[in-house]
């Protein structure tokens, strides 16, 4: 078994009316000894920033902006930017989040060459609504219970808005391109799909969601196998590349009487055709335990959303129960071992 160590809460909320609510779900980015955050800061009434940390090595913060760093400026965007991920393709930092209007949760893109200095390119998910999303999947997506329990909003909204969309979330860049070209994971759920081969985001027009959606079943690389994750998945760190394939650590939700846990999960991609999953821990990564991760805004919650490696040690952030983040760390070469020792016996899981 893994030995995962809890770091505690890295940092909490304040007074400060830009984060009073809370502070969770980080990016993080390393640059030499130094780890940048892009984090998501909370107002009253669920109004989402994106607040800034700077870290000296892996845990110690040594500078904080007391105002956000990025805020709502478009209508796709006016409730609320969430759930940031960053990485860096060239000389590109991609940060990727969720752009919330109030009823609408679509994964957006800024990019930057200096990390202070953001230009959003907008929404790059689909932006279409369930009934178009049946129109476009194979019968095999269109006739699965668990697609319609998740995405058909009229079986759960008496009244649905004509606007409302198909959430499509956890949007979450490889960090280099991969034969010259553009992968990214995102998620519809319960299941997490992969992009593969973009040239340049302007090719994610209509037309190409449109094709996309025609082989939906190609673009599944995770499905819910276990008991930690039977309600769905979804996506958490950036791909982190190893000798034996991208190294995927995602959340895992399943249902309680209490209600829904969210788990840290991990499983690993292949290096040259990350559509194919090579191999999946059985169990939970790590799991809500300690008071910071059973009680907050939404108890049992544990978030992960950025990864660094300091030598062989992988440090992990996370949202912890909705209201802080929080940090847990291990041996990145016993994770990979124990991962080959529980090898996918199939390229890719099927509907079910």
């Amino acid at each position: 078994m893994l030995e995962v160590k809890k770091e505690g809460v890295v940092l909490s909320k304040t007074r400060l009316l830009f984060e009073n609510e809370g502070v969770l779900n980080p990016a993080a980015i390393r640059i030499g000894d130094n780890v940048h955050l892009f984090y998501r800061a909370v107002s009253k009434g669920n109004f989402s920033t994106i607040g800034y940390c700077l870290l000296v090595g892996p845990l110690l913060v040594s500078h904080r902006l007391n105002l956000p760093l990025i805020k709502p400026e478009y209508d796709y965007e006016r409730h609320g930017i969430e759930d940031p991920r960053i990485v860096k393709i060239d000389d590109t930092y991609y940060l990727t989040y969720t752009a919330y209007d109030g009823e609408n949760a679509l994964g957006a893109l800024a990019i930057s060459d200096d990390l202070i200095n953001w230009k959003k390119q907008g929404i790059i998910v689909p932006q279409v609504t369930y009934d178009q999303f049946l129109q476009y999947v194979g019968t095999t997506i269109a006739e699965s219970p668990k697609y319609k329990r998740y995405n058909d909003y009229d079986s759960v909204l008496e009244n649905r808005p004509s606007s409302l969309l198909l959430w499509d979330k956890n949007l979450i860049f490889f960090p280099r391109k991969i034969q010259n070209q553009l992968y990214f994971l995102h998620r519809i759920k319960p299941d997490m799909q992969i992009v593969v081969a973009v040239n340049a985001i302007s090719d994610l027009t209509p037309d190409f969601w449109k094709s996309y959606f025609t082989d939906f079943d190609k673009h599944i690389i995770l499905t819910p196998k276990f008991d930690h994750e039977s309600s769905y998945i979804g996506g958490g760190c950036p791909p982190v590349e190893t000798q034996y394939g991208w190294l995927i650590i995602y959340h895992g939700v399943h249902d309680e009487i209490t209600g829904y846990v969210y788990s840290a999960c991990a499983a690993l991609l292949d290096l040259q055709n990350p559509q194919i999953e090579i191999a999946r821990l059985p169990y939970p990564l790590f799991k809500p335990e300690f008071s910071w991760e059973l009680k907050g805004e939404v108890n049992n919650v544990c978030f992960p959303t950025g990864a660094v490696v300091f030598d062989d040690t992988l440090y992990i952030y996370y949202g912890a129960a909705d209201e802080r983040i929080a940090c847990a760390s291990l041996s990145l070469s016993d994770l990979l071992t124990e991962l080959l020792l529980n090898p996918t016996t199939h390229a890719n899981s099927n509907i079910t």
